[in-house]
């Protein structure tokens, strides 16, 4: 039974979630706006708010750490750093919204966009 289990699987172990998680993330990170479905965007607003919340203390330790969370992709985590952390350093938290759309046309799965506010 699945009690208190609240994440979702995707029907993926767990290496092929995390590298999903991750590719959302630094895609999110590069565009700061994408087009998914709703459930994997419920999914990654607390992995990129963690992330987010992390860079804003800026030291190098958190920096490698992030780095490792983000498959170690430099440029992404220098535009995470540098741009996007500053802009919350007074924000506690809500770094994300999830705007839903309505089903896709192929197969009726919800969308949503998800976006830094």
């Amino acid at each position: 039974m699945r009690h208190h289990n609240n994440t979702r699987k995707f029907g993926r172990d767990k290496t092929q979630k995390r590298a999903l998680l991750n590719s959302l993330a630094i895609n999110l990170i590069v565009r700061e706006k994408i087009k998914t479905t709703e459930p994997k965007a419920k999914e990654l607003r607390p992995f990129i708010e963690k992330l987010v919340t992390s860079a804003k203390k800026g030291d190098m330790a958190t920096r490698r750490v992030v780095a490792a969370k983000l498959s170690n992709k430099g440029k992404e985590v220098k535009k995470l750093f540098d741009v996007i952390a500053p802009k919350y350093k007074d924000v506690k938290g809500g770094y994300t919204r999830v705007l839903k759309l309505g089903a896709r046309k192929s197969d009726g799965a919800k969308m949503a966009i998800i976006e830094f506010v």
